[in-house]
């Protein structure tokens, strides 16, 4: 499976002051990774950067100064832009991965290989653990929670996903 080297993780939603800063509402788990960044990109390809002069943390939003806006009217040009990282900027901890990477994988019993699940179309989040949406050739939606004693092995680079369903968790 090819991963986007570029991942969206954030849009900017508006102006912050007069100086041409942004509010960028972040689409990752912790917002302090964007604080972490020295750049961020504006297009999905990397052809595109803006070196971050001052960031800090504000709510549930990063607020961004960027190196090459210096005014509340340059700042509006660029509200409603999506923001991109490469995947090289971001080191994640173990057992944590980039939900880009986990769409289609396909999803397998542990304990019978020809049992197949489907493949993942979505990763929620409701709360306590993250929660895969996984739908099978026949359009059967199955929701998979994200817990140590269901999610057993993880194979990124074969695209794989082995579970054991708690009992009665599918209803089958």
């Amino acid at each position: 499976m090819s991963k986007k080297n570029f991942l969206e993780i954030g849009k900017i939603v508006r102006t912050h002051g007069i100086k041409g800063d942004v509010k960028i509402i972040p689409w990752c788990d912790d917002s302090s990774i964007i604080v972490g960044l020295s750049h961020l990109f504006f297009d999905c390809e990397g052809k595109f950067v803006r070196h971050i002069e001052n960031v800090k943390k504000s709510k549930n939003a990063v607020i961004v100064k960027f190196s090459d806006i210096n005014s509340m009217e340059c700042a509006q040009k660029i509200v409603g832009d999506i923001v991109y990282v490469h995947r090289d900027d971001i080191v994640l901890s173990e057992g944590r991965y980039f939900i880009q990477d986990l769409i289609g994988m396909r999803v397998y019993d542990v304990d019978n290989k020809n049992i197949y699940y489907g493949k993942i179309v979505d990763v929620l989040q409701p709360g306590a653990n993250d929660v895969y949406r996984v739908v099978d050739d026949n359009a059967v939606e199955r929701l998979v929670p994200v817990i140590y004693d269901v999610v057993i092995d993880l194979d990124l680079d074969n695209n794989l996903i082995y579970i054991r369903p708690l009992e009665g968790l599918f209803y089958d």
